[in-house]
């Protein structure tokens, strides 16, 4: 595996090398406990020493102009952004289910959750007592929103700027690790969100040390981007992948905004941070997904159905489509699926890549077609969709019962992989709003980016102003996004989540298998307006979905084969939906390579964990 660079590295032998890359300080100085240490400096700009330290001592650097500032690779922190970072020994927490190798993509079913909103103690801990929750429902997979260190008590963490070191107000390092290790307890894998394009306004020593990280005449939504050509900023990021991955035993992860992150290297950071992280442990299943609006699809080759880097990528347009035919807004983002929303929503639900941008396609090799459908991740609802709404309003406050659960089990009966936000699963009705913790300018710049983020997302409701919009930095607006456990409780919760449950039970049965076979032929059918028809070939047989999202009087359709799932209004006018799996309709089997992880590896895997 890749020695690293970056961050304290505590040796066998005793002691631990520190390294800084600060090319514009002439000279450092390490400040150990209360020991003052010159550091060497090499022609690149890196400034080492080995010393006598040990696990939980506090550290920082000094520089030239005697400013004392962090580790930005530190593990962790002893309180905010700007203050010391302490040594942490990864080696020395003791996993209780260290043979734990994951689960095949194909039974993927992700929850996005929000550590600091997920309870009410907002900790890796407490979040802990809740998985017995989610694995009842039958979720196999936890995403974490970002969790590296940013500025404050309080934000989504899309501002992180210690990008190594958990959020101290979260947890330490080992609660981190011991959240994921129960997660594996529970059959669930967990992937990471994380911020690869920019680094928070609040916080960030790199351009005062390292001028050279950023290319000033490049930008990007949040500044100067990040110049991922130079070797060391290279390093920071597939090291800090590395340490995700091999250190805490995610299960993939998460890159956020993709298309921001701009490299002319002969291979490009995406991919070599793909392959590198895929070399540290060939034995697991890791999944990496991608946020990419430009849909580009070499970012998701397979190799004989192997995949080569990025696992999947989250289907915008599968959401927008749908939130059109859903809430009638056709504001901001939702402008550009006026023309023609249900077929765009069919061709979304089929295959993805409705906007996919062939132009910028240019990061790997060339891209293939077609890929296998659970190459995209669908949602009806994710952080970005309710957070970014004015007030943070969910989908069950926006449309009927019916349609609601109509586009549910749209979304957990097609192939492509499902993910659903935290609180969706019961009907939760507290809004999920931004909110972050700055002070001076930057908090009356925050205030007004809300405004302008709004207007991107549905607009404002009627009879509101912006006057009304909640304070992105008010503790309330924090307070107010935690999810209320109690709904989860009433009949009406209940029922909703014995619905989900019978979902994913479904999906498992007949949509997994489907995926593992490798090969999986969609095709749209011609259909009345309003009607979703898609077929969904494979070597078992074929799924066919019928779906009408109007609130007209059209007949459900009657389909060949076992019935897989079927809901309708009855008398009344309205939405429904008939699945049925065909297993008279095939397509030849083709031969699937030796290195495909098979149900029989999966099984071996689970059992070893369990009994470990």
């Amino acid at each position: 595996m890749m020695q690293r660079s970056w961050g304290p590295v505590l040796e066998k032998d005793g002691g631990v090398t520190f390294r800084l890359w600060a090319p514009a300080e002439a000279a450092v100085t390490l400040l150990v406990e209360d020991r003052e240490i010159s550091m060497r400096r090499t022609e690149d700009g890196w400034h080492s020493r080995r010393a006598e330290a040990k696990a939980g001592d506090r550290y920082a650097f000094r520089l030239d102009d005697g400013t004392t500032i962090p580790d930005p690779a530190t593990h962790a922190q002893l309180d905010d952004v700007d203050g010391l970072s302490l040594i942490v020994d990864h080696g020395a927490f003791v996993w209780q289910h260290p043979h734990w190798t994951g689960r095949p993509w194909a039974e993927t079913v992700l929850y996005e959750l929000h550590i600091g909103t997920f309870t009410p103690e907002g900790t890796f801990r407490a979040a802990i007592d809740r998985l017995p929750h989610l694995r009842a429902l039958g979720i196999t997979a936890v995403e974490l929103m970002p969790v590296a260190h940013f500025a404050g008590r309080r934000g989504w963490g899309y501002d992180g700027v210690l990008l190594h070191a958990p959020h101290p107000a979260y947890g330490t390092p080992d609660e981190l690790k011991a959240f994921v290790d129960a997660a594996h307890g529970q059959g669930m894998m967990v992937l990471l969100d994380v911020v690869y394009n920019h680094f928070g306004p609040v916080g960030n020593m790199l351009p005062r040390i390292a001028p050279d990280f950023f290319h000033p005449e490049r930008h990007t939504p949040w500044g100067a981007a990040i110049a991922f050509d130079e070797p060391a900023v290279r390093r920071y990021f597939i090291e800090n992948a590395l340490q995700w991955v091999v250190d805490y035993r995610f299960d993939g992860l998460r890159l956020d905004a993709t298309e921001q992150i701009e490299d002319t290297s002969e291979t490009h950071l995406l991919i070599e941070l793909a392959e590198t992280v895929r070399a540290a442990v060939p034995n697991r299943h890791i999944h990496l997904a991608v946020e990419d609006q430009h849909s580009r699809k070499s970012l998701l080759n397979r190799d004989g159905g192997i995949v080569r880097h990025y696992t999947a990528g989250w289907n915008d347009e599968f959401h927008h489509a749908l939130h059109v035919v859903a809430t009638g807004e056709t504001g901001g983002y939702y402008e550009n699926f006026l023309d023609d929303t249900i077929g765009t929503l069919r061709e979304a639900t089929a295959k993805g890549f409705v906007h996919a941008d062939r132009a910028k396609d240019r990061v790997g090799p060339a891209p293939q077609d077609p890929l296998p459908p659970d190459v995209n991740i669908n949602f009806l609802q994710n952080h970005d969709q309710i957070g970014n709404r004015a007030f943070g309003d969910r989908l069950g406050n926006q449309t009927g019962p019916d349609l609601l659960k109509v586009l549910t089990a749209l979304l957990m009966l097609s192939p492509p992989v499902p993910l659903v936000f935290m609180g969706e699963e019961y009907g939760e009705e507290q809004p999920f709003q931004f909110f972050a913790d700055f002070e001076g300018e930057l908090a009356h710049a925050t205030k007004e980016g809300r405004e302008a983020e709004a207007e991107k997302f549905g607009g404002m409701p009627d009879g509101k102003t912006m006057a009304d919009l909640p304070d992105p930095l008010s503790e309330e607006t924090f307070k107010r996004s935690k999810l209320d456990w109690s709904r989860a409780v009433t009949p009406e919760g209940r029922q909703r989540m014995e619905f989900l449950r019978e979902l994913i039970d479904l999906r498992q049965r007949y949509i997994a298998p489907l995926l593992k076979t490798g090969t999986v032929e969609p095709r749209i059918l011609p259909a009345d307006e309003g009607i979703v028809a898609i077929d969904w070939r494979s070597p078992f047989g074929t799924l066919l979905l019928r779906a009408n999202l109007l609130e007209e009087n059209v007949t459900p359709s009657t389909l060949p084969g076992e019935t897989v799932y079927s809901f309708s209004p009855g008398a009344k006018t309205g939405p429904w939906i008939s699945v049925a799996f065909d297993r008279t309709q095939r397509i030849s089997e083709p031969k699937l390579p030796s290195a495909v992880p098979t149900e029989m590896d999966f099984e071996r895997s689970a059992c070893i964990s369990a009994t470990s």
